[in-house]
């Protein structure tokens, strides 16, 4: 038998085991709690991080709140890219004396990354530069990187590389699209991340895609950029915006992430946007996204206004149901160069090189009835957050009317090409297709098929052209071709081996199309279908890519084939030029195309975009930055028709 002493030491043996064990695990199951609870406060931190950041935006019970103070975000449209760098501080400077807080824009990936893995931060990019002037200047900043930016811009911001695979689904979950995305986002993001508000910088949001509603539902295609961002280093507000439809809306939007709205004025017999979102999501405060102060123009119609006491019809509205606004365009600027979008691919939509859309500030920063409109309103509406007195805005610089410049030199095609080398190919292929650029392709300008013939029938360019084409027979012009003609036949006559040239420009691709739409995907340029004389397919191309980047400018410009006889009656395509000259400090002017037909300018090499003598845009604005005091070069690349001179003036023509 034990002793009751023995019996007493196993049972205190046995009680201080228990103990430990249960200690343990006690231990065990808080410190598993506390792994989760810490687990999930990051990833609760990584989706609601500008709300628990006292420095950074935050939005409470149908409001918005910034440094612990409740606020308005009162912002204004300007697109770094669009404007020369130069004027960036004065036209934020105008934003800030018309009692705006904030400046939001956009930034295009294909300008960026034109060439696949050459990221471009230089310049008219130095998106750091942009954003470090509107902190100087005492405005936050609101950045919406895309991927797609829509915009009335060169594929919505796309880069065209993208097309080069031929299964390319984009603003999709095709993994080829996300991968691309990704390393975009990353790069971008990089490049800003130091600068958001929690940094001490003046980012306070970012947005996510843009207006993906009007386009696809794919939740998980706006997840998977949401999680990129946040990956990357987004920790400020994250949102969404898509047009005040309830379709629109609920397709575009993602669960926890702040919903903005976009559109020119509020129906009469709709919902007003403020009292949907206090009855569908009170938590979040009202924004739109773009108030859509004028509207942009397409070649061939008319220039866009909308009425200032309409517009302030508006605004009064927006502000008295306690919105935030953004105000698209505050400052449209330009679609430099080539990269205008367009819409409605299956007709000729182009969007015209002006981005000027009517609004408070003009394309050359002047401001307007519009400009002063707000800053009544604000200040009316406002009082607490816009005082009475505002500072002054940056006086006026003005334009300069220079005059006419005589066009007394012109180039021929046939020389132009020497400073290209030609890419041999079995078949005509579209510009994307061209093994240039890091094996991207080429993205813009003009791409021109040229295949010796021994004899003539009846030539037959396949399908439709894309964008408009000028076939050429021995450098004579022969017909054009657009997207309105299909299959396009033209009898020929060859008395010996002669050049058939086929030249087309790409005009802009499509920006903007319908829900569940595959336009994107079928933005291929040039020539997409073959070229057949008498019913046989015609093969060994030489294809020359005319993407008129600035080497190959300078080439043409050294050429000893200019010529300067005199003669008026010459042809196009053909490029000339001639010489303003400039005594003192240069200032803003612009070019009057009147008497051209249909081409692309250059001043001093930089690449000032479109003309077309369909209008409704007559003149091509020219930053005085552009220009120095001496002799500065002006070029034209005229398809059709050229003029022996052209106009320097103060005031544009849009018409």
């Amino acid at each position: 038998m034990l002793s009751d002493s023995k019996l007493d030491s196993r049972s205190m043996a046995k009680t201080i085991s228990f103990r430990r064990t249960h200690f343990k695990r006690i231990a065990i199951i808080i410190f598993g709690a506390l792994i989760i609870l810490w687990w999930g406060a990051g990833r609760w931190s990584r989706d609601k991080s500008a709300t628990t950041n006292m420095s950074g935006l935050q939005t409470r019970k149908g409001a918005f709140y910034l440094n612990g103070e409740r606020i308005t975000l009162v912002s204004g449209a300007m697109h770094y890219f669009r404007v020369v760098p130069e004027y960036w501080e004065d036209r934020l400077l105008k934003m800030k004396a018309c009692g705006l807080n904030t400046v939001e824009t956009y930034v295009p990936w294909n300008l960026h990354e034109e060439v696949r893995e050459n990221f471009r931060f230089d310049g008219i990019l130095d998106i750091r530069k942009f954003i470090k002037i509107a902190q100087k200047v005492g405005l936050y900043v609101i950045v919406r990187p895309g991927p797609f930016i829509c915009s009335e811009w060169e594929l919505g911001g796309l880069p065209s590389w993208l097309l080069r695979d031929k299964n390319m689904n984009l603003r999709s979950t095709y993994q080829p699209f996300l991968d691309a995305a990704d390393k975009y986002l990353m790069r971008v993001i990089k490049e800003v991340a130091d600068l958001q508000k929690s940094n001490g910088g003046p980012i306070i949001a970012m947005q996510i895609e843009n207006e993906y509603g009007s386009f696809g539902d794919d939740h998980s295609y706006m997840n998977f950029l949401k999680e990129s961002m946040r990956k990357h280093g987004v920790v400020e507000l994250l949102f969404t915006s898509d047009g005040y439809e309830d379709k629109k809306t609920d397709r575009g939007s993602i669960p926890g992430v702040l919903k903005t709205f976009n559109f020119q004025k509020i129906e009469p017999n709709k919902e007003h946007f403020s009292v949907y979102m206090q009855k569908n999501y009170p938590e979040w405060p009202p924004m739109v996204m773009e108030f859509w102060t004028g509207w942009f123009d397409h070649w061939g119609t008319e220039h866009h206004k909308l009425n200032v006491d309409e517009f302030g019809e508006t605004l009064t509205s927006i502000l008295k149901s306690g919105s935030s606004v953004n105000f698209y365009m505050f400052h449209g600027g330009t679609n430099f160069g080539f990269m205008n979008g367009a819409n409605n691919a299956n007709s000729p939509k182009h969007t015209i090189t002006s981005y000027d859309y009517d609004a408070p500030l003009s394309e050359h920063g002047e401001m307007t009835a519009k400009y002063f409109k707000i800053r009544e309103l604000l200040q009316q509406h406002l009082p607490e957050q816009v005082p009475k007195v505002l500072p002054d805005p940056p006086a006026t610089k003005g334009c300069r009317a220079y005059g006419s410049v005589k066009i007394d030199q012109f180039i021929h095609l046939d020389s132009m090409l020497q400073s290209l080398q030609p890419i041999a190919s079995k078949d005509v292929v579209p510009m994307e297709m061209l093994d240039i650029n890091n094996h991207g392709g080429q993205s813009y300008g003009f791409i021109m098929y040229r295949k010796e013939l021994k004899e003539g029938g009846e030539l037959m360019i396949n399908g439709l052209v894309h964008d408009r084409a000028v076939i050429l027979l021995g450098g004579v012009p022969l017909a054009i071709m657009d997207k309105t003609t299909e299959d396009k036949v033209i009898p020929i006559k060859v008395l010996k081996p002669t050049n058939l040239d086929i030249l087309v420009e790409n005009m802009g691709r499509v920006n903007y199309y319908d829900f569940a739409s595959s336009l994107l995907n079928k933005q291929r340029k040039g020539l997409l279908d073959t070229v057949t004389l008498d019913q046989k397919t015609l093969q060994d191309w030489q294809i020359y890519p005319l993407e008129f980047k600035k080497p190959f400018i300078e080439s043409v410009l050294q050429s000893n084939e200019w010529k300067s006889d005199g003669k008026t009656d010459v042809e196009g395509p053909i490029m000339l030029r001639g010489t303003l000259k400039i005594q003192d400090e240069p200032k803003d002017t612009f070019i009057d195309m009147e008497g051209w037909t249909k081409g692309v300018v250059f001043v001093n090499s930089f690449n000032l975009g479109r003309y077309w003598s369909r209008g409704p845009q007559k003149t091509l604005y020219l930053p005085g930055p552009l220009l120095r005091t001496g002799d500065n070069q002006i070029v034209v690349f005229e398809i059709h028709k050229p003029f022996s001179m052209m106009t320097m003036v103060d005031v544009p023509k849009l018409e």
